[in-house]
């Protein structure tokens, strides 16, 4: 059975990128299924993508463009192909063909195999930079070991999904979106494809070290409780500190006599304190401030136009 392929394509400035994209996915592609589309969503790009996009929907039918309002992430822009994605698998890749097209024929015949998911594992990071390196595996451990969640290592966004895969991700309806979390929450089976992942060939990477800290805090927070109980720990471990320590200077003055030192000692265990107490509250400002987020249910997304051979017009749409 000849079954459709959709391709999810998140772009955010990716001008230099998008010709050679086509040029080397559409062959691919063809040659796997004569029935495919790609989902592109142009994130509120500033550049001339958009522009970009619709030349090669004219070269090529198969293109859908989602324009959004403005910047809205690149989860967002994933969780938007996903809604509009209509084949009978769904793979999420990067226009920048760090996620190898090659790929694709493999995925697909795990998938026709039995696999519902079709995960593309990095073998070799040997590429990346130290820090980099090391960030990335501190984070999955971290992950892990947090949450009761478990996200394979090594693996981003580039998967093939079947479409009772797509639909359970489509009925999450948190609006903070970490997708990591989120595709792996849905379950399974799954199977892997190992690869390295190619230098990138055009433009610069969007994300910086803040941005994939603020990412990974999101993770977290969004699938796991422990950091509260960390909270709750560092509570009980001062206070039985504190407890010992009073007993020490009462036992001192008392048998011995000692004066108690004053404002040394006494600004030390303010200022300690003082810091528990910070730390607790930026541990439950966050979740709380997730919670207010949640609450006011705004859209994920915005559209002002989508571009396909259904609708070709100016749209406002909000999920």
């Amino acid at each position: 059975m000849n079954r459709k392929i959709s391709i999810v394509l998140p772009c955010y400035n990716e001008s230099e990128s998008i010709d050679n994209f086509f040029e080397v996915v559409i062959p691919v592609l063809s040659s796997v299924s004569s029935e495919f589309e790609i989902v592109c969503i142009n994130d509120g790009s500033r550049d001339d993508t958009f522009e970009k996009l619709k030349a090669q929907r004219k070269k090529f039918s198969q293109i859908k463009i989602i324009d959004f309002s403005k910047n809205f992430g690149k989860d967002a822009a994933m969780t938007a192909g996903i809604d509009f994605a209509t084949g009978d698998c769904v793979i999420p890749m990067d226009v920048d063909l760090q996620d190898p097209p090659e790929l694709i024929p493999e995925m697909v015949k795990l998938w026709k195999d039995g696999a519902d998911v079709v995960l593309a594992k990095r073998e070799d990071r040997s590429d990346d930079t130290f820090v980099k390196k090391i960030t990335a595996g501190l984070f999955y451990k971290v992950f892990n070991k947090l949450s009761d969640l478990k996200i394979p290592e090594n693996v981003g966004d580039f998967r093939l999904m079947d479409r009772k895969v797509v639909d359970v991700v489509k009925s999450f309806p948190e609006r903070t979106r970490f997708m990591k979390g989120l595709l792996a929450l849905a379950g399974f089976k799954a199977a892997y494809v190992g690869y390295k992942r190619p230098s990138r060939a055009h433009g610069q990477s969007k994300w910086n070290y803040w941005k994939l800290w603020n990412y990974a805090l999101d993770g977290v927070t969004s699938f796991s409780t422990f950091p509260l109980k960390i909270s709750t720990y560092l509570g009980f471990i001062t206070t039985i500190f504190a407890c010992l320590y009073i007993a020490k200077i009462v036992f001192k003055v008392l048998f011995y006599g000692i004066d108690v030192p004053g404002y040394p000692s006494l600004m030390s265990v303010i200022l300690f304190f003082g810091g528990v107490q910070l730390i607790s509250l930026g541990i439950i400002g966050e979740y709380i401030g997730r919670i207010f987020i949640e609450s006011k249910h705004r859209p994920i997304y915005v559209i002002r136009e989508i571009v396909d051979d259904k609708n070709s017009s100016d749209v406002l749409l909000q999920k």
